[in-house]
């Protein structure tokens, strides 16, 4: 296992909180454990590191608000998105991630910028949301952003609010979706040598904050009403697509 320095711990465990919150329904809260992880393992490692931690979080939402699925979105990006996985693994073992991250967050900025203006004016892109090349566009970019960045769930999420789905169907139907491809990640992330013993130690310790971390969203999802609920997720999608394009 790695030796860690106590401030070390406290920044990752700090993280896992942050992986239940975003768990919850929260998805923008990503920007927590990804930073944590990043500082404390490097950039490129965290994604292997967090990875098994991500589906202890992706198995709880599963059990806890799995129920109101909408299985007809999952269907629609799952394909794209395992596309998007391959493409990110490729880039993964050979682009500098320094170049992948700015451009992954300024799409996500130019896409909330656009989930917003529907918001003001529905009419304005009421189509978009429902054609066949926006869902593949945005699954590609779910795809590529869970493996360079493990930062698929603002795009989701953005995709998701895009088809109108409420609050408990939205969280439910991402729950199933990243349990889906965070499973089918395994394998690649293990290719690259980013999932080791070391880590797998790590996270066993860690695994109890996400739960608490997850009942702790929940607690928060319960007091927030579907308007402010959607704007709140928009405004977090922004703040982590910033972090990728500034840090």
């Amino acid at each position: 296992m790695p030796q860690l320095a106590p401030g070390e711990w406290l920044l990752l465990a700090l993280g896992a909180v942050g992986i239940g919150v975003s768990k919850s329904g929260l998805a923008g809260f990503g920007v927590v454990h990804v930073l944590a992880f990043a500082v404390v393992f490097g950039a490129k490692a965290s994604t292997g590191a967090l990875l098994p931690l991500l589906i202890v979080g992706d198995v709880c939402a599963v059990w806890l608000v799995g129920r109101d699925v909408v299985w007809e979105s999952v269907r629609r990006l799952l394909p794209p998105t395992l596309v998007g996985v391959v493409a990110g693994w490729l880039l993964l073992d050979r682009l500098d991630e320094h170049v992948c991250r700015p451009l992954i967050g300024g799409i996500i900025l130019a896409l909330s910028g656009g989930q917003l203006l529907r918001m003001w004016r529905p009419d304005l892109l009421a189509r978009v949301p429902h054609a066949r090349w926006f869902a593949w566009m945005m699954g590609a970019l779910a795809g590529v952003t869970t493996m360079l960045a493990n930062a698929a769930g603002p795009v989701v999420a953005l995709y998701l609010l895009a088809v109108s789905l409420p609050k408990s169907q939205l969280i439910s139907t991402g729950a199933w979706f990243f349990l889906i491809v965070n499973l089918l990640k395994v394998p690649f992330s293990t290719n690259l040598g980013l999932i080791a013993p070391g880590t797998l130690a790590v996270n066993a310790i860690l695994a109890p904050c996400v739960v608490l971390g997850l009942f702790l969203g929940r607690s928060i999802l319960r007091r927030l009403p579907q308007r402010v609920f959607e704007t709140l997720v928009l405004c977090l999608t922004a703040v982590a697509a910033a972090r990728l394009i500034f840090w």
